[in-house]
């Protein structure tokens, strides 16, 4: 009988003291910026509270810091971990325990310790399985089924949005208030979307075996978090409108990374729809009444948590690509790790701030705010499950088509519940971007069937 000496638990020790030491001085610091902020007179206030109570226009900066800070929480016991695995070989000598197991799934992606080299995977993965050629009213049915499943999903998700944000729940006593914690909202969102993809990977398993380390999806998720963050932090200084045209422009900031790190050319026409879609946002932006009310400061801070929203935006998209064409996993699969260390992530620093009472007490005293989170959430899952559909069956082009649209109608749709008024100037911009975008995917589009052609009617060698 294998006996368990105390040598064999070596490691398992190192590695739980570098989780526990970690949290312990995470908590110590944090302690000492409630102390900084005021916390040492308000001991019935939270650090999520106290960041709260600062200056409005100001307080969304320290808030990032905070939420950074208990991002933290995760980052620094697994770089820790991660190092002193590579520096004893745990993963090849360790017993075979949960531990040990959790560990080898995050470093290698495999629950027994078989290095798995990275394979790079073309177009051809996406093909796999593919059903039979359709008929054309089962394309349409299908097509309609989509196009019907985004509409609903992301219209609901974008109305929701903006009231969570923005408008007041009043208390069994009538009181009313507003909801201020964005972080909790993502971590619902995400928590949500993660046991979606579980489930449906439980009742439809992935075609190919997951290859890669878990590790890898965090980078995705950190970046995936923020840019929700900064999404829902804009809607308290810039309206849903804005919010909503600031998004077509996130192909401005793809093509400057491009430009800048990997040294891509663009064509002609996608330098000339970047630069409509700007003009088309300078005249929006103008020709809004509200913004025209708001202060300097307002306007400048909302203009840069877009700015922050896209860039971060843009990685998330370039990491998941790099990740797909190296490890071949499925959509879900993706789908699934990334919400799980979102939901991780933000779970610990909400834990670490005390955001998590302070919003399950406002859930409490306000039920309305309940369900618009609950369905919030549901819309958001649901929604990405209709985009890897799409993506599918139809290709990026159909996708980008109804997401356009979408954008158009939930303009429409904001301006209509809440009321925003905009003026001739910032309709003539809002046109400006929609044909700015229609016109990238034509051109776009024409150029692939100018290249199948030509790649056609290349002469073939005799062999």
């Amino acid at each position: 009988m294998y006996v368990y000496k105390m040598g064999n638990r070596a490691p398992e020790l190192v590695i739980c003291s570098f989780i526990i030491v970690s949290l312990l001085v995470i908590h110590f610091f944090s302690d000492l910026l409630r102390i900084s902020l005021g916390g040492n007179y308000l001991l019935d206030m939270t650090l999520s509270q106290l960041v709260e109570a600062q200056s409005k226009d100001y307080a969304w900066l320290l808030k990032l810091l905070v939420n950074c800070f208990g991002y933290s929480c995760v980052f620094v016991p697994g770089y820790l971990i991660y190092k002193y695995v590579q520096r004893t070989n745990y993963l090849e000598r360790g017993n075979k325990t949960f531990l040990h197991t959790a560990v080898n799934m995050c470093i290698t992606g495999n629950s027994s310790y078989e290095p798995v080299d990275v394979v790079h995977i073309g177009s051809g993965t996406a093909e796999r399985d593919r059903p039979s050629k359709r008929t054309s009213s089962q394309e349409a049915v299908q097509l309609f089924w989509c196009f019907g499943g985004l509409m609903v999903s992301y219209l609901t998700w974008g109305v929701l949005q903006e009231k969570v944000m923005t408008q007041h729940y009043y208390n069994f006593s009538g009181e009313s208030a507003k909801f201020k914690d964005s972080q909790f909202l993502v971590f619902a969102n995400r928590l949500l979307a993660f046991f979606v993809a579980l489930v449906y990977l439980q009742w439809q398993p992935a075609p190919t075996r997951h290859r890669a380390p878990l590790y890898k999806y965090s980078f995705a998720s950190f970046s995936n978090i923020m840019s929700a963050w900064f999404q829902y932090e804009a809607l308290k200084f810039v309206n849903f409108p804005t919010q909503v045209l600031a998004k077509s422009c996130k192909i401005i900031p793809v093509m400057l990374m491009g430009k800048i790190m990997s040294k891509a050319k663009y064509e002609s026409y996608e330098y000339l729809t970047a630069l409509l879609i700007s003009l088309g946002m300078i005249f929006f932006m103008s020709g809004s009444s509200e913004n025209n009310k708001a202060s300097g400061v307002t306007t400048m801070t909302g203009i840069f948590l877009l700015s922050m929203y896209m860039v971060f935006d843009s990685f998330t998209a370039n990491w998941q690509g790099s990740l797909f064409k190296s490890y071949g996993m499925s959509s879900l699969q993706m789908m699934c790790g990334v919400n799980l260390f979102s939901s991780i992530f933000t779970g610990a620093s909400l834990s670490m701030q005390g955001g998590f009472m302070d919003s399950l007490a406002f859930a409490t005293e306000h039920p309305k705010f309940v369900f618009d989170m609950v369905i919030l959430s549901i819309c958001s899952a649901v929604g990405q499950l209709f985009i890897y559909h799409t993506i599918d069956v139809f290709g990026p082009v159909v996708f980008t088509i109804i997401m356009t649209l979408r954008q158009a109608a939930a303009i429409m749709l904001s301006c209509f519940i809440y009321q925003h008024s905009i003026s001739v100037l910032g309709i003539f911009g809002v046109l400006i971007v929609f044909v700015a975008i229609f016109l990238r995917v034509y051109c776009n589009q024409r150029l692939r069937a100018k290249r199948k052609r030509a790649e056609a009617n290349k002469p073939k060698i005799a062999v």
